[in-house]
C-alpha cells in the first residue's frame, strides 16, 4: 500500500483549474500544502514561483513526496489513482470501464478545458473580436456538455454505478460558465451528478474556498 503520509505540494489559485487536482486529493485523503500562486497570468513573484516550476506559467503543478515535479491535470489524476487505487479514483487495469474512463479523462482535458483557455483571455488570440471569439467558444462548450448528457446512462455517476474521479471534475467544472443554470436546463443528469458529488462531506469544505457557493 502506499505511504499515505506522503505529503504534496500543489501549486494553484482558487477556483482556477488547479481545483480539479486539489479536489482529488482531498477525496482520496492526501496530505498535501497548497502554494497559492494567485496573479501568476502577469509578471510578478506569484508569477515566478509557479515559473521556477512549470515554464509554461499553468497550474496545476503537483510536487510529489519525492520532489518529482508533475503537470497536466489528467497525468497527476491517473498518477494518484494507480499510486492510490484504494482510493477509488479510476477503474483498474483491466475493468471494463477502463477504456471508457481514460477515454472522458482525456476529452475532458483536450477537447473541454481548452475551451476555458481561449474564452477566458479572447483577447490573447484575437485581439481584433475578442468578444467574438468568447462567445463561438463559449458556444462550442455548450455543444460539448450536450454531447456528454446525451452519451451518459441514466445512472449516479458518470460510470454508470461506481464512482470515479470523473464525478469530480463534473462537480468541478460545471460551477464554470455556463454555470449549473444553464446545466439544469439543458444537461440535467450531469447536474444530477455534480449535486451528489456537492453532497460529500469529505469536499464541502474544499467547495467554500474554490466558489462562492457550495
Amino acid at each position: 500500500m502506499a505511504d499515505t503520509q506522503a505529503h504534496y505540494r500543489l501549486y494553484g489559485v482558487p477556483g482556477w483549474g488547479s481545483v480539479l487536482v486539489e479536489a482529488v486529493l482531498v477525496r482520496a485523503r492526501l496530505p498535501y500544502a497548497l502554494e497559492d500562486v494567485t496573479g501568476f497570468d502577469k509578471p510578478g513573484p506569484a508569477r515566478d514561483r509557479l515559473l521556477a516550476v512549470n515554464p509554461l506559467a499553468q497550474v496545476p503543478v503537483l510536487v510529489l513526496p519525492d520532489g518529482t515535479v508533475m503537470t497536466e491535470s489528467a497525468a497527476i489524476l491517473l498518477h494518484l489513482a494507480e499510486t492510490y487505487p484504494e482510493a477509488g479514483l479510476a477503474p483498474a487495469v483491466g475493468d471494463p470501464l477502463r477504456p471508457v474512463f481514460l477515454r472522458r479523462l482525456i476529452w475532458l482535458v483536450t477537447a473541454l478545458y481548452g475551451t476555458f483557455t481561449y474564452a477566458d483571455y479572447p483577447e490573447r488570440w484575437a485581439p481584433s473580436m475578442p468578444d467574438e471569439l468568447r462567445g463561438r467558444v463559449l458556444g462550442r462548450r455548450m455543444d460539448l456538455w450536450r454531447q456528454w448528457e446525451d452519451e451518459i446512462a441514466a445512472a449516479p455517476w458518470a460510470l454508470g454505478e461506481p464512482f470515479s474521479a470523473l464525478d469530480i471534475w463534473i462537480a468541478a467544472m460545471t460551477r464554470w460558465r455556463p454555470g449549473r443554470d444553464w446545466l439544469a436546463a439543458n444537461c440535467p443528469k450531469l447536474l444530477s451528478i455534480a449535486l451528489r458529488v456537492d453532497a460529500d462531506s469529505d469536499l464541502r469544505e474544499l467547495w467554500a474556498r474554490n466558489f462562492d457557493t457550495i
